[in-house]
Order: C-alpha cells, then structure tokens, then sequence
C-alpha cells in the first residue's frame, strides 16, 4: 500500500530512471559529501546519475562558518536561489537529491528547497547505492545545466534557535533529539566540535538508525515505533539537531515521512558548544 507521506519524501530508484528514461522534467542534485571529506565534486565527476548536477555542500548549502552561527549556518535567501537557478531548479520541476551516504548529506538540500519553498523535493532513498543496484547507469564527466528560474521564500519549514532549543529539551512539552553518534551524544568522542556532550535534556537518536543495511529508510511502521520510544507522542513540539545541522535534516525528513512535522536546529552542537555559558552533559541519560 503507498503511503502518500513517505512518497512525498522519498524516491525509489526504479521511480527515478522511469522519469530519466521517459523523458519527465526532473532536476537531480548530487550531494556527494561526507563528514571530514573533501573529494565530492571528484567522486560525482567520476560516476553519477546520468544527468545529475553536482552540489557543494560547503560552499553552496551553507553560509561561512562562525563560531557563533555554527559550521553550517544557513545560507543567504539571495545566495541560495542564486546556486538552486545554477542546479537548473525550475518552477514547478520536481527536484531529486542524492548521495552516496543513505541521504544523510543529500537530505540538507531537501531540507533547504522546501523550507525555502519549493513543494516537490525529493531524496532517492538508498542513493547511489540503490540506482547501482536497480541497473541504473553511471556518467561521468561535468554536468551543467541550462540555468533555473525558481524564486525562493524561506520559511516554509519551522527551525529552532539556541534558546528555543533549551527551552524545548526536557520541558515536557515535547521532544529535542540528537541525530549524531551515540557516542558523541555520551560525550566519548568529539572530532570537530569544542566541546564534546549533549545539549541538556536532549534524546539520543542517532539519524543513521532509521536506516536499513542497504542505506534505505527502514519501513514506516518500524520508524513509528522508534520515534515513539524516543518520545515523539503526536503531542508538543519536536526538535531536532545534530553537528552542524547537516544530518539532523535527515531525521527531519524521517520524521516527515511519517507524518510528523519537526523542527530544525540549525546552528547545532556546532554553535552550542562555541559558546561556554550553555551548559554540556554527558553519559547516556538526557541529563
């Protein structure tokens, strides 16, 4: 049975190369980034979906880092229409994002088209992966669109600042979740960022848990049940933030495609732990 919200957030493969082979608008942005990895525009240019237009996320999905905005602070309305009218983003075009990491980096420019306004964006759910493993075909070389024409209106989707954040972890009136590693949530580990812990209150939810072995999202009922036993009711406001905001879009649009609207964070642990009067726990607990 189709679940019109999971189709609202997510492509197949075999869906995909329908649309490619019977000639359908689409416009396909490849994210190929991963967390302490430089070589993306490399990898797309040595093999991607046969049209699909290379995104950076660094430059493109992002303002300059800062300490106090975080490292992937949200970008410019007017930088942001200017690089989606570079991707060939046209109006009324539906738009498929990808990667090579179970949509974990492709779901920042899903997250971003939408809050931004744009109503059909989608992410190939398995990625790279998946179109390989469908017989999908690879092309190689650069990728340069006739340019878009898509105007912008961010806001369409709800975000929380460092404040709200706090206010929402641990209030009872909802539910802040930790989209990164378990073990940085435990405060065991912290590669990039000052400090290593948690925001107080907040719930461990690592976003890579809502995926299968074969980097797709796991089934609707069994994220039902997660996100449940996480303490997302249908009651009060859901947060969420990871990093730097990157990966936490990942779990937003899980939660999405389970028909829960949840908020971004997009300054993240990045921003929290830059600034020394915000407090840090650790351990497994909420705290």
């Amino acid at each position: 049975m189709n679940d019109s919200r999971r189709d609202a957030v997510l492509v197949d493969a075999h869906e995909l190369a329908a649309r490619l082979d019977g000639g359908d608008p689409v416009v396909v942005l490849d994210v190929r980034w991963a967390l302490g990895r430089t070589d993306g525009r490399e990898q797309h240019t040595a093999g991607h979906v046969p049209g699909s237009v290379y995104v950076d996320l660094d430059t493109e999905l992002a303002a300059p880092p800062t300490p106090a905005a975080g490292r992937h602070p949200l970008p410019d309305a007017l930088d942001l229409q200017a690089a989606a009218r570079r991707w060939g983003v046209r109006a009324g075009v539906p738009v498929v994002a990808l990667d090579a990491v179970g949509g974990t980096s492709a779901a920042r420019v899903w997250w971003l088209l939408r809050w931004a306004g744009v109503p059909d964006v989608r992410i190939l759910d398995g990625g790279l992966a998946a179109w390989v493993r469908a017989g999908g075909e690879l092309q190689t070389g650069d990728v340069r669109p006739p340019p878009g024409d898509v105007v912008l209106h961010p806001g369409a989707l709800p975000t929380l600042d460092a404040d709200a954040a706090a206010a929402l972890a641990g209030s009872g009136e909802g539910v802040l979740l930790d989209a990164r590693a378990t073990e940085r949530y435990r405060g065991e580990v912290e590669p990039v960022d000052p400090r290593a812990g948690h925001v107080p209150g907040a719930v461990s939810a690592p976003t890579t848990a809502n995926l299968g072995s074969d980097g797709r999202y796991l089934p609707a009922d069994t994220l039902r049940s997660r996100f449940t036993a996480l303490g997302v009711t249908g009651d009060g406001t859901v947060g969420v933030y990871c990093g730097s905001g990157v990966t936490a879009a990942h779990e937003v649009a899980a939660l999405a495609s389970i028909g829960v609207d949840a908020a971004l964070y997009p300054g993240s642990w990045s921003q929290w732990s830059s600034d020394p009067a915000r407090p840090a726990a650790t351990g497994a607990e909420p705290g």
